[in-house]
């Protein structure tokens, strides 16, 4: 099922789901994605300044993919919605 995300907070609650329905703990996905687990854990309480190449070898450890859409919704955005 597919997941939007438009901060660094929701992308961490997709890849913890992700990662939860796969039976994974964060140490081995870490250790699947070549990362520390700690690092596993900041990103999936959303703190910002994570590497997209870390991001990308989650992605790949969980089997998801990034797809680049339109932005679906309201036509005029809240400010709080833009990031």
């Amino acid at each position: 099922m597919p997941h939007i995300a438009r901060s660094p907070k929701q992308l961490g609650v997709a890849i913890h789901r992700a990662r939860k329905q796969k039976g994974m703990s964060q140490t081995e996905l870490a250790r699947l994605a070549g990362l520390r687990q700690e690092l596993v854990s900041k990103i999936e309480t959303g703190q910002e300044g994570t590497r997209l190449s870390s991001i990308y070898a989650l992605f790949a450890a969980l089997d998801l993919e990034m797809v680049i859409d339109q932005r679906s919704g309201k036509s005029v955005p809240d400010i709080e919605n833009i990031f």
